[in-house]
Formats: structure tokens, sequence, C-alpha cells
């Protein structure tokens, strides 16, 4: 019963190595390799994307910046999204930039903005990626 006990935790272990879990529940971000591919030792085989770590990035104007900041609550929508989300604010860049190119806002014309990073209340409905409209905290 002995060396049964001891072959059945050396074989959990084994398994544990050869398939371990994710160290927080995540979405698979990126797959490098597919069934039956051999991966080098040490090479990641998946890319994975925590709930913690999504998050909305968008630029608000010079003069509505002092409108977020950090613990300030804001929604925004999207397109599947199913309505209205929360989100709060996490950051606001210290330092203006001039517009970048390419933005997603109907409205972002001014030349000078501010970076502003949000965590989402429900990042699970989120793609990376995926273009929000924000309203400004305290405004619906």
């Amino acid at each position: 019963a002995g060396q049964a006990a001891e072959a059945l935790s050396e074989a959990e272990i084994r398994a544990r190595l050869l398939a371990p879990a994710a160290p927080v529940e995540a979405r698979v971000e990126d797959v490098f390799f597919q069934q039956g591919e051999w991966a080098p030792a040490n090479q990641p085989v998946v890319a994975l994307l925590p709930d913690a770590r999504v998050k909305l990035r968008f630029f608000v104007r010079e003069t509505e910046v002092n409108l977020y900041r950090p613990g300030a609550r804001l929604t925004f929508r999207c397109d599947g999204c199913g309505g209205p989300q929360g989100a709060t604010v996490t950051w606001v860049s210290p330092r203006p930039e001039f517009t970048p190119p390419v933005i997603y806002s109907r409205d972002s014309r001014d030349k000078l903005v501010f970076l502003v990073e949000a965590r989402p209340d429900r990042p699970r409905t989120l793609t990376p990626g995926q273009p929000v409209d924000v309203t400004p905290p305290g405004r619906r």
C-alpha cells in the first residue's frame, strides 16, 4: 500500500510538471504551437491575458483632462458589449501629446490630448484593441 501511494504521488507530480495550470484565471491571447508540434524546452506554448491586465486606453482633450483622476468612475460603450459599462480610471498621463493621426473618436480634433487608462468592471466582455466610446466621469 505504501509503494502504491508513493507511485501515485510521483505520477501526480509528473503530471503537474508536464501540464502546468495557469497561475491565474486568464484568456488565451495567442497560441504558439498547435497540437502535434514539438515545443523546445522552456518555450511558452500560449500567451495568457489575465482579467486584471485588460484595460481601456483612450485619449482626452486637454480641456477635459481634469475630469479624469485615478479612482474616478466612468461609463463606456462599445459595439457588441450589450449596453453601457463601467470602468475605474487607473492612470492619467502627466504629459500631453499631439493627437495621433488615427484615433478612434468622433470628436478628438484638438491638438493636445492626454492618454488615460481605466480598468473595466467586466473585462471578459471586451476584446483587446476594440474601440470604445467613453463618457467622462460625472456625465451620463
